[in-house]
């Protein structure tokens, strides 16, 4: 089943996606509410429901004609108000290279144990256009990420029973301003500003029992379910970056049996699978730099579009625009650093 959130008449509704049309849950069922936060309450219920409907849906071309073509529609992010976001670092690829074109070995901790970084959940939008600061454009990085939504309360789940915890998966954009996040890490904390200012899902959520004829075993030595599903990452309809989500070495299991340990995780909450290898420009920039000194490096640049497509999950894009507040922190770190040098010189 796949299901998006969207406006309809100004207000956010949950819908059902099917034949590439969209139909308003509520009107399949009443007892379904009308927006995933309150379906997300009592999830198994009303997914139940819900699949009820889907099939009395199929098999009803009268009932058909109610879609609304999700072309006409303004989608937002599946969960558009998710209670957290967890982001892992799953990939070992993305992680092994990243480190290799900085001059690093490979970090031995990685291998140990499955780990992420809180993200700003109020940031997350779905498809459309997004809204960038100056400073965002000093190095705006994309990354071909897969999130996986918590749809029933736990906490110290086990890897084994993680899946049940499992609602669905959808694609995961994790827009990154690579200068600030630099500046920011070197005092080892972080990423802040580098990555709060928008974090993109969408553009539906796929539940996991749609999923099963991709199943894959995990990597040995590791616990839960893995999909078979190609990633794909285009600017402008230029192919920039191909993966698997097969290739998490850390299954989603793990990282919800890592982020609920001694932690109470909630149904809509988020936790993302991390960049799989290729996935942003960080990583693609450092590579070709290796081949070639004099390459130039490639960033987002306001105007462009991001297009993340991962097989079942459908494509996600987003518009890259400038915001026309020039307010610049980058420029006010200049100006006290500047400051604080004429104050404290010798002369």
């Amino acid at each position: 089943m796949k299901l998006v959130s969207f406006l309809n008449g100004g207000r956010e509704q949950v819908g059902l996606l099917l034949f590439n049309d969209v139909f308003v849950l509520k009107d399949l069922h009443p007892e379904i509410p009308s927006t995933m936060g309150s379906l997300l309450e009592h999830w198994s219920y009303y997914m139940k429901l819900a699949k009820e409907a889907e099939f009395i849906l199929k098999n009803n071309p009268e009932m058909q004609k109610a879609g609304i073509p999700v072309r006409k529609i303004k989608l937002l992010a599946p969960v558009p108000y998710p209670g957290s976001l967890r982001d892992g670092y799953a990939f070992r690829r993305h992680v092994e290279t990243a480190r290799r074109n900085r001059g690093l070995d490979m970090i031995s901790a990685f291998d140990e144990f499955p780990v992420f970084y809180f993200g700003n959940h109020s940031s997350v939008k779905g498809p459309g256009v997004i809204y960038c600061m100056e400073d965002h454009f000093e190095g705006l990085d994309f990354e071909l990420e897969v999130a996986a939504l918590i749809c029933k309360p736990g906490k110290n789940i086990r890897a084994h029973d993680a899946g049940e915890y499992i609602g669905g998966l959808m694609i995961l954009n994790d827009f990154s301003a690579r200068q600030l996040q630099l500046e920011e890490m070197q005092l080892s904390l972080g990423p802040a500003k580098g990555k709060d200012f928008a974090t993109t899902m969408g553009p539906w959520l796929v539940t996991t029992d749609e999923l099963q004829t991709r199943h894959c075993p995990p990597p040995a030595g590791h616990t839960g379910d893995c999909w078979d599903l190609q990633m794909l990452a285009r600017v402008d309809d230029s192919l920039v970056s191909s993966g698997n989500l097969s290739e998490m070495q850390w299954t989603f299991a793990e990282l919800i049996e890592r982020a609920s340990y001694g932690v109470d995780l909630y149904p809509g909450d988020i936790i993302g699978s991390g960049t799989v290898g290729t996935g942003c420009f960080l990583e693609l920039n450092g590579t070709n730099k290796l081949v070639d000194p004099n390459y130039i490096p490639q960033w987002l640049k306001a105007g462009e579009t991001v297009e993340l497509e991962v097989e079942c999950l459908g494509t996600l894009k987003n518009t890259i625009k400038k915001e026309e507040d020039h307010f610049s922190i980058l420029q006010l770190k200049k100006i006290i650093d500047d400051f604080t040098d004429k104050r404290y010189s010798p002369d």
